[in-house]
């Protein structure tokens, strides 16, 4: 059965944690503080690194890009959950469920790439320094960056067509708190083992291809790091290198939990936390991490803030 066939006009049930009704409040407010953090952080990082002469370089271009992922990827689904949370009727449209599984499956496959370009920016700058800027060219920049997002939304139309083929035969609760694909195939009444074979294939291209060159990229930072003499370049180039690593750990991780065992192996509650993790609170997390181990981005927020506060007077 092809999923245009199916009754599209049907809206989705959300049933996220209605089973345990005293979770609602502290989850409602959790998620209003990350979201707003969210936002501030990100937003902050963007406009320091386009405002700061200073950050104009490859790095900080990758993590305007990475800033500008996580507004994105959080606003696919925060909003509606919120509003979901504060009614009764927790449901979405047949619609805004393919195209919040199309865009959040986008985005996280988008940011899986673009953390193995960071990965290799760091590579290049560290292991490579007299050849960077010749390697780091804009030009070569925006090419992986138009890889990254052509990539991500190509895996993301490929891996939802094959979950929303799957017939339904009328299921609509989805237990999760928005559309995602290892939940949406527990609608499924049909046999799921040769979609789920396919859709552990892409999310193995996606997630473990990428993670193992982030490692073997550090690898080799962490041997040209160590032969560095001064202590404060090995410092440096530590707490710059150690930031991105925080950020792969948490989103990798999490991650690979999800996509690449069965959906009926894991804990449903559980599942659902993890996902709010990688889908929510890493894209929190990201700008804390960046701004409070960067000392470069740190004094290039304190100038951009002197400048701003210069012009109100």
């Amino acid at each position: 059965m092809n999923w245009a066939n199916e009754s599209s006009s049907k809206d989705f049930i959300l049933l996220g944690f209605s089973d345990k009704p005293w979770l609602q409040t502290p989850l409602l407010v959790l998620l209003l503080i990350s979201y707003t953090v969210t936002i501030f952080g990100n937003v902050s990082i963007m406009m320091v690194c386009i405002l700061d002469p200073k950050l104009h370089t490859p790095m900080y271009f990758f993590l305007t890009n990475l800033s500008i992922l996580d507004l994105c990827y959080t606003a696919s689904t925060v909003p509606h959950m919120l509003t979901n949370i504060c009614r009764n009727k927790k449901t979405i449209s047949y619609g805004g469920c393919v195209a919040q599984l199309i865009i959040f499956l986008a985005l996280g496959a988008t940011e899986c790439l673009l953390l193995a370009v960071m990965a290799f920016d760091r590579y290049v700058a560290i292991c490579r320094p007299l050849h960077y800027i010749v390697i780091m060219n804009p030009w070569f920049c925006l090419k992986m960056i138009g890889f990254s997002w052509l990539t991500g939304f190509s895996n993301s139309v490929l891996q939802s067509s094959l979950a929303l083929n799957m017939p339904r035969c009328g299921h609509q609760e989805v237990d999760h708190f928005f559309c995602e694909v290892p939940a949406l195939l527990k609608l499924s009444c049909a046999d799921t083992k040769p979609i789920e074979a396919e859709l552990f294939f892409f999310s193995v291209l996606i997630l473990l291809i990428p993670v193992t060159l982030i490692l073997i990229s550090y690898g080799f930072i962490a041997q040209a790091v160590l032969r560095i003499r001064s202590a404060e370049g090995r410092r440096k180039a530590f707490g710059t290198c150690g930031s991105h690593m925080v950020v792969v750990s948490l989103f990798f991780g999490t991650g690979i939990y999800m996509y690449l065992q069965p959906p009926l192996s894991t804990s449903k509650d559980w599942g659902k936390m993890v996902s709010l993790f990688y889908g929510i609170f890493t894209p929190m997390l990201n700008p804390l991490i960046y701004s409070l181990r960067n000392k470069d981005m740190k004094e290039a927020f304190k100038r951009v803030m002197s400048i701003i506060f210069f012009y109100k007077k």
